[in-house]
């Protein structure tokens, strides 16, 4: 049996920045312009800091869904650890008996060990596995006991979850590029703090007027806040919400996935919008340029923006679409408050969701004014975010604008 000793770093609320931050804490890494451990909030900072996406999918056999993206998703796991010169040491492995070996070595070593696991194939997650649904994801083992079988993970909630070797190793297999493979860390490099800091809102500011896939250019930044609005007053565009979200079953996906979805959504943007004004309040000593404290009071701002888009999207007016938020809200809550322990209350909660989805596929709340009244409601919102996340864009850049 090999258990860190000491761990209890579960302060880590989102699958990259949360895991970093939890391995670089029990390592007593301090950053040296706080002398404390690296907040999450710095780490998304400098892995990209917040963006605006919108999308929406409809997959053969699920519901359709939207995809609101709220910080940088592309590779920001590599991107923080390269920027402050964290130096890595891969261990890769062919087979689940490689894998764990592996992964026993680095405990033995007094190590955290960071490792990729399919969300839908681990247990504590409460997701349903599905064969055309999977999400790979970096979370932190510190504890290994083959005997009694069991491993210890520390995965977005306040507490320890725990699986079988057999269930971390059937999570693990899951996706291909990422199968067995084990990660180590070394301590940020402190000569690389600014730069990376100043990389880090080179990202966010270019990502606000530069779309990071050239084919969606209207998916991305300020100027998806007026796309997603266009979509859901129009019926000409092919991704319309008249089109794409039709009431009833489709609607219903629509707005609850908007809210929250595996993650992503409204929820997560107003979080993260509070977590880029921690980073930017930390930024403004280590570049020396205090307009940054400034721009992080405009980007806190956004935030009653975006929780009002929330009771937009699924308002109190409705009593099953309030129950929802009220649902998804409590489902997220619990998980972090409880972690495994509080599947049976995640699983009700699933249930009653599917039940109001039932409900609702037979006999909308809203007729068919009231849905349009419903979405231009929502695209109003939409629009005075962009508005808001303007100034705010308008304030980072004005801070970095010059010397310094």
């Amino acid at each position: 049996m090999t258990i860190l000793p000491g761990y209890q770093h579960f302060n880590g609320r989102h699958w990259e920045t949360g895991t970093i931050c939890n391995a670089l804490a029990y390592r007593g890494v301090a950053a040296p312009h706080t002398g404390q451990p690296f907040s999450e909030a710095f780490l998304m900072g400098v892995s990209g800091g917040v963006l605006m996406g919108y999308f929406s999918f409809a997959y053969s056999g699920h519901d359709p869904h939207v995809a609101l993206l709220s910080r940088n998703t592309f590779d920001p796991l590599d991107t923080l650890l390269g920027r402050l010169g964290i130096v890595q040491h891969r261990r890769h492995a062919t087979n689940a008996a490689k894998g764990l070996s592996n992964l026993a070595e680095v405990l033995e070593e007094g190590q955290p060990a960071i490792v990729w696991a399919d969300a839908f194939s681990l247990p504590y997650t409460g997701l349903q596995p599905a064969a055309d649904m999977w999400a790979n994801f970096p979370i932190v083992v510190y504890g290994l006991d083959v005997a009694r079988d069991k491993v210890w993970i520390a995965d977005r909630a306040a507490v320890p979850l725990t699986v079988t070797p057999a269930e971390l190793a059937a999570a693990r297999a899951r996706v291909k590029k990422d199968r067995f493979r084990v990660l180590t860390i070394e301590p940020p490099v402190p000569a690389k703090l600014a730069s990376a800091v100043r990389q880090g809102i080179a990202d966010c500011l270019r990502r606000y007027v530069e779309a990071p896939v050239k084919t969606a250019k209207a998916n991305f930044g300020l100027a998806a806040y007026d796309h997603w609005a266009d979509l859901l007053t129009t019926n000409k565009h092919r991704q319309s919400w008249s089109r794409v979200f039709p009431a009833g079953a489709p609607l219903y996906a629509g707005l609850s996935t908007a809210y929250d979805h595996f993650g992503i959504g409204v929820v997560a943007a107003l979080r993260d919008r509070g977590l880029y004004a921690d980073f930017l309040e930390e930024a403004a000593p280590i570049l020396k340029r205090p307009a940054l404290k400034e721009a992080a009071t405009a980007f806190r701002a956004c935030v009653p923006g975006w929780r009002a888009l929330g009771e937009a999207l699924l308002p109190e007016t409705s009593r099953p679409l309030r129950r929802t938020r009220e649902l998804l809200d409590q489902r997220r809550a619990v998980f972090i408050e409880k972690g495994e322990r509080a599947l049976p209350t995640r699983r009700r909660i699933d249930s009653r969701l599917s039940e109001i989805r039932r409900d609702l596929t037979k006999s909308f709340p809203l007729d068919g004014s009231e849905v349009r009244d419903l979405c231009v409601d929502i695209a109003t919102q939409v629009r005075a975010i962009g508005n808001v996340e303007r100034l705010a864009y308008e304030a980072l850049r004005k801070a970095m604008a010059g010397r310094g």
